[in-house]
């Protein structure tokens, strides 16, 4: 797993660590295997999650608890998905750095899935082959909620003053072909 970085200007209360990866499932028959993107946080004394409360699209999810991941091909563009612990997500495409395309919407729905431990919190979510065809680089990041309404932003690298995890310096995982 990889670890995320904290922004220096967001530190969180009590989260001791966060890491991420990318796994590449196996396909059967020959197909390509889906894209599991896992998402897991230490010391979640001050963490707040709230309860799953069904799968399907939702809105501004990055003002909570939330894992993005970024998906970016070797031409301008990428595309962002945001997976919520509620179960939501939300996906969108980008013609060029912060340049929107409009909502995404996926052959099949991402399935996300939360695992909570007395110290630690992993989300996983998958993403049908068929979604990330063509995407060769990645940015795994998070938003984390603590007690107060205190968010945290973590992910690969910072590359600028303020946290963005648009920005092209950030797409630092290679995707492995299927």
């Amino acid at each position: 797993m990889s670890r995320l970085i904290c922004h220096a200007e967001t530190p969180p209360l009590a989260i001791e660590r966060v890491e991420a990866q990318l796994i590449r499932l196996p396909g059967t028959g020959g197909s390509a295997g889906s894209l599991l993107a896992r998402y897991r946080i230490t010391g979640i004394d001050r963490l707040v999650l709230p309860p799953f409360t069904g799968r399907g699209r939702g809105d501004e999810l990055w003002k909570h608890s939330c894992a993005e991941l970024f998906l970016a091909p070797d031409t301008p563009g990428y595309r962002e998905y945001n997976f919520a612990p509620t179960g939501r997500w939300a996906a969108y495409d980008f013609r060029d750095y912060r340049q929107p395309a409009g909502q995404y919407e996926p052959l099949e729905l991402p399935e996300i899935s939360v695992r909570r431990g007395d110290t630690m919190v992993v989300l996983d979510a998958r993403l049908n082959p068929r979604e990330i065809t063509g995407f060769t680089r990645a940015n795994l990041s998070m938003v984390l909620e603590e007690e107060g309404g205190h968010l945290s932003y973590w992910a690969l690298v910072h590359p600028g003053a303020r946290p963005d995890f648009h920005h092209p310096d950030s797409f630092l995982h290679e995707i492995e072909p299927a």
